[in-house]
């Protein structure tokens, strides 16, 4: 049962007529609503790839069962002030042309609206500019005001892009109301929270759910790493990425025990330092998905806490009558242990060195050479990127110093001498507007052709040669002329919940920019 269903299953059959039917929420204390007819599913926030070089209001890219979903603030577009997201938080996917996911604090219901019962904004006082309202609604349903939104018009304010090109398209995409989305807990449970538990040695243990990206098998085939401690089993390829192993059995000094069919590996995943770090744990057997209630959790004594060993667990979960108990592990303490980051240190080091000669293939299926391409893959601010190998022409390393010419262009970061010839770098992340990064060992340079053009771009590490079937590339959604410019479109591994998005090389700089360098050549 979707959530519309759950919050308003009931007047269903009561109520006609779909264009008196609207979704109420609230943003803070105030209430809004779309029309029921605008409204696709709602959904939990999933994960989102962010993209530069678009507004603020966008929080990313996300993987709705297969299509590109763009996901948007509406306290942004509405110039609300931000808040932190939390259980209630939730996306309503809409309609404006295509499907757009906008942000809101908590859904409240389905209802039915009297049209008698709608004023014109502009005769009642509301917070936001009344032409973005439909309309306002009094007194309905112990609401004092019900701010009813245009869609379209809320949109279209810094993504009129999305608006155009879907009004281009006849027939759209989409043709009424989806299945919703299933809510994960009912109406009285938001402080229910949900655990993946398993066993080491006889015990049982638990994670939070949302740190568990997946749970795979152990492989027959791990590449051990030298030197390195007895709780790092080694590397794994997962997905064309390298995942580092750490036996949870030794890292808690338990006795060793020979791995097989029930070992389970679960992979935890967490942002650190802006970029996503994902670690592969090993343990015994994977037990459940566990739905815990505060008042069976405990927190670990401390007269049982002996220096630091017992950081990574959080509580105690006393379950059928205290006959069970389940000791709850913090993923982020356990990501701060020594032999975590040994295990990613390995990783990087490894990716290092198979990141250009590693050309991995997405899929099973044969592919022909008219349908291939190949991508070399990059990392800017933990999201990945691609260009067309045939556009790259040398990855190498950052040297430590590069030579600043006086009265360059401020983009150009400086110049490296590079066999002879004088190259023009440019700090990529500065030309998508991110955060400067500090240099470091895992950066590389991108020499790119740029219409003849040699120009030099770091990167924040390049991760491989993908090579891929052009049918996975599809346009991105249009959300800034820039952006479509320079990244309109997006490869979406639909199965796999991975976007990488691919730049048009010969869009990296305007004709002003590439005079500009050669002017300093």
């Amino acid at each position: 049962m979707s959530e519309l269903q759950q919050l308003d299953s009931h007047e269903e059959e009561e109520i006609a007529d779909m264009a008196d039917q609207y979704v109420t929420f609230f943003l803070g204390d105030e209430a809004f609503a779309f029309p029921m007819a605008s409204v696709l599913e709602i959904v939990r926030i999933p994960q989102t790839v962010e993209v530069p070089l678009t507004p603020g209001s966008l929080v990313g890219l996300a993987n709705l069962r297969g299509s590109v979903l763009p996901i948007l603030e509406l306290r942004r577009l509405l110039g609300m002030e931000e808040v932190e997201f939390n259980d209630a938080t939730r996306v309503i996917v809409a309609d404006a042309g295509r499907p757009v996911g906008l942000i809101v604090d908590k859904v409240a219901r389905v209802m039915n609206i009297d049209p008698r019962n709608i004023e014109s904004a502009d005769r009642v006082g509301s917070t936001i500019d009344s032409s973005l309202l439909v309309g306002v609604a009094k007194n309905v349903d112990n609401h004092a005001l019900i701010q009813l939104l245009n869609v379209e018009k809320v949109i279209k304010q810094e993504f009129g892009s999305i608006i155009d090109k879907a009004a281009n398209h006849e027939g759209g995409e989409l043709g009424g109301v989806a299945a919703l989305e299933q809510s994960s807990h009912d109406e009285g449970e938001e402080d229910t929270r949900q655990l993946v538990s398993f066993m080491v040695d006889n015990q049982e243990y638990a994670f939070d759910i949302e740190d568990v990206e997946e749970i795979v098998r152990v492989p027959e085939s791990i590449s051990r790493v030298p030197h390195a401690e007895p709780h790092v089993l080694g590397l794994i390829n997962l997905r064309e990425s390298l995942l580092p192993l750490v036996n949870l059995r030794t890292l808690f000094a338990m006795p060793e025990s020979e791995l097989d069919e029930h070992h389970r590996i679960l992979v935890l995943s967490l942002r650190r330092s802006g970029q996503r770090e994902s670690v592969g744990i090993v343990v015994d057997q994977v037990r459940e998905v566990l739905r815990i209630t505060p008042e069976v959790q405990d927190k670990v004594p401390s007269m049982l806490r002996q220096g630091e060993k017992l950081n990574e667990i959080a509580a105690v979960c006393r379950l059928e009558q205290g006959k069970r108990l389940v000791s709850v592990l913090t993923a982020d303490e356990l990501f701060a242990h020594p032999s975590i980051q040994q295990a990613l240190e390995s990783r990087d080091s490894q990716q290092e060195e198979l990141a250009v000669v590693n050309q991995s293939s997405e899929g099973d299926e044969a592919i022909t050479e008219e349908e291939e391409t190949q991508l070399v893959v990059f990392q800017l601010a933990g999201q990945e990127f691609g260009v067309s190998i045939e556009s790259v022409q040398e990855i190498t390393r950052v040297p430590e110093q590069m030579t600043r010419v006086p009265k360059t262009p401020a983009f150009i970061e400086g110049m490296v001498n590079l066999r002879g010839a004088v190259l023009p770098v440019l700090d990529m992340r500065i030309r998508f507007g991110l955060e400067r990064m500090e240099r470091n060992e895992r950066q590389r340079i991108l020499v790119l052709d740029l219409k003849g053009t040699r120009t030099g771009f770091i990167t924040d590490a390049v991760l491989e040669v993908l090579r891929l079937n052009r049918k996975v590339i599809e346009q991105a959604p249009p959300l800034s002329d820039e952006q479509s410019r320079i990244m309109g479109q997006v490869v979406n591994f639909r199965d796999k919940k991975r976007m990488i998005q691919v730049l048009s090389v010969s869009e990296l700089l305007d004709e002003q920019e590439r005079r500009d360098i050669q002017q300093t050549l």
